[in-house]
């Protein structure tokens, strides 16, 4: 398997997620996913800053109303996909990341992150609350973590991310590279197929009640048993060997 990266590169604006890089954004997210090779996507950035969010030029008052609509719908879209993908997407942070971009990084499966890193949503400093962004960031952050930074705007260092559970790893900045390909490596180790359904149902289930929560996990086990992958995976496991995966 092996692993697709993404880079944003507009680091003179600071890789703002204007409807361009947003336009482009999904479309390399979507990019022949069922792809059988393709095990892991890293989004990454050029430049000090991850991503700067919004660009602001474009929610100014000359656009009207149905462009700003467009603006946050395919942002909605974006980010929402990351976690519909079949396979697990990772954010290689190393620098700041702001409001949307903040949002980008709390959408992604996995964060690693330099220790240089911090990340901010600063929306309600220039009287634009960071409503949307607020969504991943109340998701992946407890309550009042995810208020603080949204009522103050003040960043959260790399080491207060991890943390709070916004990011999974700090390294070094020159470590950056290596760890970042030390975990996607280790996926592509697995079976596409038996990730793709672990993934679909750990988001399905984080939505329900315990109980429903093991009702549809349990199916999803007996399901797993049924792919080939699965059965090849015991069976090697019983034999003391290492599995390989056909597909």
């Amino acid at each position: 398997g092996f692993c697709r990266n993404i880079i944003l590169n507009n680091p003179k604006k600071r890789n703002a997620l204007s409807l361009s890089m947003l336009q482009a954004l999904k479309e390399d997210l979507l990019h022949d996913v069922k792809s059988k090779d393709l095990r892991v996507i890293i989004i990454s950035a050029e430049g000090p800053v991850f991503c700067s969010g919004h660009d602001l030029k474009e929610l100014s008052s000359e656009d009207d109303v149905k462009h700003h609509s467009r603006v946050f719908e395919i942002c909605a879209e974006v980010m929402t996909s990351i976690q519909r993908l079949p396979v697990p997407v990772i954010a290689k942070v190393n620098g700041l990341a702001t409001a949307a971009g903040c949002q980008l990084v709390a959408s992604c499966d996995i964060a690693v992150a330099s220790d240089k890193s911090r990340f901010a949503t600063p929306g309600v400093n220039i009287g634009l609350f960071c409503s949307t962004p607020a969504v991943a960031l109340g998701r992946s952050l407890p309550r009042k973590v995810a208020l603080e930074m949204l009522f103050t705007g003040e960043p959260l260092s790399a080491h207060e991310a991890l943390m709070h559970g916004l990011v999974s790893k700090v390294v070094p900045e020159d470590k950056l590279e290596e760890e970042t390909m030390r975990i996607s490596h280790k996926i592509c180790e697995s079976s596409k197929s038996v990730l793709a359904l672990g993934k679909a149902t750990f988001y399905r289930q984080m939505a329900q009640d315990l109980d429903t929560a093991y009702k549809i996990t349990s199916q999803v086990m007996v399901d797993n048993l049924t792919l080939r992958d699965g059965q090849e995976g015991i069976e090697a496991f019983i034999q003391k060997r290492k599995p390989v995966w056909s597909h």
